[in-house]
């Protein structure tokens, strides 16, 4: 397996999710510095990046939202089979520029004190967390 540590810059393409394991996921979009050179078609990057450092998942559930330009610095994974997206574990996260306006789609993070629940129109489960990404249950 190919791994490097590296830093990359790119913009989150969607709300950081949690998981049960006290991590938080999020895909990154990244573009290459010569992108004026690629064809107007070229797809973007995708890198799927992982942390499971409790300061970097409480900024991702909290602070993070699509559209975000963050620098992000880890140990990259290359996929095992091409077309699928590279990994990176996240050890370092910066915020280098926020979107806009917030964006929510189809999935809504709501806190209630302590606690964080994430309502799904496609689902009846409610995953439940704590404000530092601690997995609670299902509601």
């Amino acid at each position: 397996m190919d791994t490097k540590h590296c830093a990359v810059d790119g913009w989150v393409d969607a709300i950081p999710v949690p998981s049960p394991r006290d991590t938080a996921t999020f895909d990154l979009v990244v573009r290459p510095a010569d992108i004026d050179a690629l064809d107007d078609d070229a797809p973007d990057t995708i890198i799927t990046c992982t942390s499971g450092d409790p300061r970097i998942t409480h900024e991702l559930l909290n602070g993070i939202q699509p559209g975000d330009l963050l620098r992000v610095t880890g140990t990259l994974v290359q996929p095992p089979t091409p077309g699928e997206h590279a990994r990176l574990t996240v050890d370092a996260l910066e915020v280098l520029d926020t979107a806009l306006v917030p964006v929510l789609r189809e999935m809504v993070l709501d806190r209630y004190g302590d606690y964080v629940v994430i309502f799904d129109g496609d689902t009846d489960a409610v995953p439940v967390f704590t404000a530092h990404g601690q997995w609670v249950g299902l509601a």
